[in-house]
């Protein structure tokens, strides 16, 4: 995949301390994110590929099932419309 991921435009990522995690906040919605997805939001800055996104993920993450995850949880956000 040669698309390089952002955050669509009026979507913010934060981290809400109150509850420990980070959000993705939406016009008039706010998504709660589970375990490493902020993390590899940040990472979705534009400058990046998907693939150097997964390549940086494994280098702190061996082992994990980042080359599968990654790309079918980027691809839904798209879908969504919060990635650009």
């Amino acid at each position: 995949m040669t698309w390089r991921p952002a955050l669509s435009r009026g979507v913010v990522l934060r981290h809400d301390r109150v509850r420990g995690t980070d959000l993705l906040l939406l016009p008039e919605r706010v998504v709660v994110l589970h375990g490493r997805a902020g993390g590899v939001l940040r990472l979705c800055d534009g400058s990046r590929e998907v693939r150097e996104i997964v390549a940086e993920l494994l280098a702190g993450y061996p082992g994990a099932p980042v080359a599968a995850e990654v790309p079918y949880f980027l691809a839904t956000l798209r879908k969504e419309g919060w990635l650009t």
